[in-house]
């Protein structure tokens, strides 16, 4: 359904471990194909196992190495005995793609069904925060990783059209900023990418339901189209690689000492990607020289390379600014 050219791989990921959920279509199957051409063993995960089967038989068709393995967010137990399978594959895990979701029906806030509700807490946030917790346990005993969780723009706003949507992504913004914090001294790195438009199915289903949203969406972007879903996945590709590790970026002194946040956009293609880094300082940070833009070394979570984002500022320290 859309134009995903395979860039050239470069071993970003090579030899890692990666779990990858929500990987049987969309965002998903494009980090699946990507995360395997750049090196890593993955580990794809999803509800649908015919379509994911299908993922799989392509990754290893073009030389990958893949396995599925079923799962269902709105079950906790079901979250768990993935990771452990990932456990019994490879007896580590380096790094996990937090990536499954799943739609509201549109519609304006006091017309949401307590069942819209129930469903959006279960998939869209407390699935991601037992799979953070599962992920983190058995990152432990290999001296840490990396996790990145997939929000949303519209977590960053009034949402009209998908109200308990975008609350739930909202608070994954949250917990994903509480873990990137509490897991830093143990070499866990935790990122949040928010997209906007992205070309994938679950636009495809907000269309069907009501029809002419994506010429709304493609009309707000200045290049007149939606990100394709491996843009995207470059993106989380690049913060789960050891290339994140230790990056340099732009930033303003000043922030308490205990916390540093970085808010960066990236405006390669037509689509905005908002990553927010937050880890623990060893020193309070240097005041910076008003004339110039100060560069240094984040010690902890990375934000994305200045080659190809701009920060645009430095939020405030405190937990709960946006991902």
């Amino acid at each position: 359904m859309t134009n995903q050219t395979a860039s050239t791989p470069i071993g970003l990921l090579s030899d890692k471990v990666v779990l990858i959920t929500g990987a049987s279509r969309g965002i998903g199957a494009a980090a699946a194909r990507l995360f395997a051409r750049e090196g890593a063993r993955v580990v794809l995960a999803a509800r649908s196992t015919e379509a994911l089967e299908a993922v799989v038989a392509d990754v290893r068709g073009s030389g990958g190495t893949a396995d599925a393995v079923a799962l269902d967010l709105a079950d906790p137990d079901s979250i768990r005995a993935a990771v452990a399978r990932v456990d019994e594959l490879h007896g580590r895990l380096d790094a996990a793609f937090n990536n499954g979701a799943t739609i509201q029906q549109p519609g304006p806030l006091d017309t949401t069904s307590d069942e819209d509700i129930d469903t959006q807490f279960a998939v869209n946030f407390r699935g991601h925060w037992v799979a953070m917790t599962a992920e983190a346990a058995l990152m432990r005993r290999s001296g840490g990783g990396a996790i990145v969780n997939t929000s949303s723009i519209g977590s960053r706003r009034a949402n009209p059209a998908l109200p308990a949507y975008g609350a739930m992504k909202r608070a994954l913004n949250s917990i994903t900023e509480t873990a990137a914090v509490t897991w830093a001294p143990e070499r866990i790195r935790v990122n949040g990418i928010a997209p906007g438009g992205t070309a994938t199915e679950m636009i495809e289903a907000w269309e069907a339901a009501t029809p002419g949203v994506t010429e709304q969406i493609n009309a707000s972007v200045p290049l007149g189209r939606m990100a394709e879903p491996v843009e995207v996945a470059e993106v989380a590709a690049w913060l789960l690689s050891d290339r994140a590790d230790r990056p340099r970026r732009r930033g303003r002194g000043g922030l308490t000492p205990a916390l540093r946040t970085t808010e960066v956009q990236r405006n390669r293609t037509s689509a905005r990607f908002r990553v927010t880094s937050i880890g623990r300082s060893a020193s309070p940070p240097r005041p910076r020289d008003r004339t110039t833009a100060a560069t240094r070394p984040h010690p902890t979570n990375a934000c994305v390379p200045t080659t190809t984002a701009r920060a645009s500022r430095s939020a405030s320290a405190v937990p709960g600014s946006a991902v």
